[in-house]
């Protein structure tokens, strides 16, 4: 039996150090996750708790299918936290303009640190944000991003569009600030 598995078949039969265990290895994930979707960092740790709560209450429901499959699901709950939390607070707006104008050149991100962007994507409006975390590291479709959101497939590419040139300006703006 995989670590992995083992750990969570510990965790179902109510095992606490488990519980600790799996809270020590991805903790730091989780939070990551949270603060992605979350701009403000007050609220952050309440998501997070409220994402153990979540994953600890509904982990019987959850099937080992292999290795990198806890990460996935844990990712997925942590997500969904996270989108309800933005939704309970009701101020996610989103516009359904797609401009005519191609987005310039990817920016380099190779010298910006990975709490500049996490930043940098927190600093995003709610819409852009979250379509973008959905997108990007959540890979869904817009499709499926609009069945999550109750958007329409062609608001979510707006909104990843928007977020991707938001994103992108503010990638050229730290690089011009930080050359060396």
């Amino acid at each position: 039996m995989k670590p992995e598995e083992r750990l969570v078949r510990n965790i179902k039969n109510g095992d606490r150090a488990a519980m600790r265990r799996l809270y020590d290895l991805y903790s730091g994930y989780i939070m990551a996750i949270v603060m992605r979707y979350v701009p403000d960092k007050d609220d952050v740790p309440d998501v997070v708790q409220e994402a153990f709560i979540k994953i600890f209450t509904s982990i019987v429901q959850y099937e080992y299918r292999g290795e990198g499959t806890l990460k996935m699901w844990l990712s997925r709950v942590t997500a969904n936290e996270a989108l309800g939390f933005l939704r309970r607070k009701g101020n996610i707006t989103f516009t359904d303009n797609i401009p005519d104008e191609p987005i310039d050149d990817e920016p380099d991100i190779s010298q910006i640190s990975d709490e500049a962007l996490t930043e940098m994507i927190a600093s995003l409006p709610e819409g852009y944000r979250v379509v973008l975390n959905l997108y990007v590291f959540g890979q869904m479709s817009h499709k499926e991003i609009a069945d999550e959101l109750g958007i329409t497939p062609s608001t979510s590419a707006s909104q990843f569009y928007h977020a991707k040139k938001m994103l992108a300006d503010k990638i050229k703006e730290y690089n011009k600030r930080n050359a060396i």
